[in-house]
């Protein structure tokens, strides 16, 4: 038993340091897309260890949402009316053309462009058939105190037999970001894969090692499964894929199942 607690302990040593060398990466790339020149650079990781030294270093929390929320937090009215709700929002499932053709406006902005939601259909009759006509993909509604639809939240590539899906996410509404909307729906959602559909695991994928996206899965109980280099053409520039996963055991551990 000591011995197999000590292998796991080496093992999250090791994702751990993978994951500290993705951020500093990411970190060193985002200062030289601002034109940060490599002296300046020096000087930021100067800055960094003086924070560190007067230890300047704010609570995380342990690495994770636990005491931002509980399974057991979550409003389950699934039977009743398919909708689970956690606080201020609440997902349910995609179904009107309404929904399509605001889905269809936010797809339009800059910023899906960094994301894998970018591939989405833009047309609404072929967005329709993506999002509600297909067998792989379920998707859900996020809204925002009970009525503000925001966001859109779902698994693709379906895989029952090995009880897995990819999630996809994306907050479209522009004044509804920065409200902690993407961390509650996204709590909601692995809520309904897990404890709804009974699945084992969601992974997801990223473009490039986004410092952000990292943090945010990473506080869910995500962690890394492998980097896929130069795996997709954006602009025409070769971008690197990021796989994180979770598994059913793990979500259970960090917020327990509330029953």
């Amino acid at each position: 038993m000591d011995q197999e607690n000590h292998t796991n302990e080496e093992l999250e040593k090791i994702k751990l340091k993978q994951i500290l060398k993705l951020v500093t990466h990411s970190f060193y790339k985002e200062l030289v897309n601002y034109g940060v020149d490599a002296h300046d650079i020096i000087n930021v990781s100067t800055q960094l260890l003086d924070h560190v030294l007067q230890k300047n270093v704010p609570e995380n929390n342990n690495g994770s949402y636990q005491g931002d929320f509980q399974i057991g937090d979550i409003k389950d009215l699934w039977r009743k009316e398919q909708k689970l709700v956690l606080k201020d929002v609440h997902i349910e499932p995609l179904h009107d053309d309404e929904t399509v053709e605001t889905i269809c406006h936010w797809l339009k902005q800059r910023e899906v462009s960094q994301t894998f939601i970018r591939f989405f259909p833009k047309e609404k009759k072929q967005l329709h058939e993506y999002l509600l006509d297909n067998p792989t993909r379920k998707y859900f509604a996020v809204r925002y105190l009970k009525k503000n639809l925001v966001g859109i939240i779902g698994g693709e590539n379906l895989d029952k037999e090995n009880k897995k899906l990819e999630m996809k996410k994306f907050i479209g509404a522009s004044d509804f970001r920065n409200r902690g909307i993407g961390k509650l729906s996204t709590f909601l959602f692995l809520y309904y894969v897990f404890e709804v559909m009974d699945f084992n695991k969601i992974y997801i994928h990223s473009l490039d090692t986004n410092i952000k996206n990292i943090n945010l899965n990473s506080k869910f109980g995500f962690e890394l499964e492998g980097i896929l280099y130069s795996e997709v053409l954006l602009n025409g520039k070769p971008r690197d894929v990021l796989r994180m996963g979770l598994l059913k055991s793990k979500w259970h551990s960090l917020f327990g199942n509330g029953k």
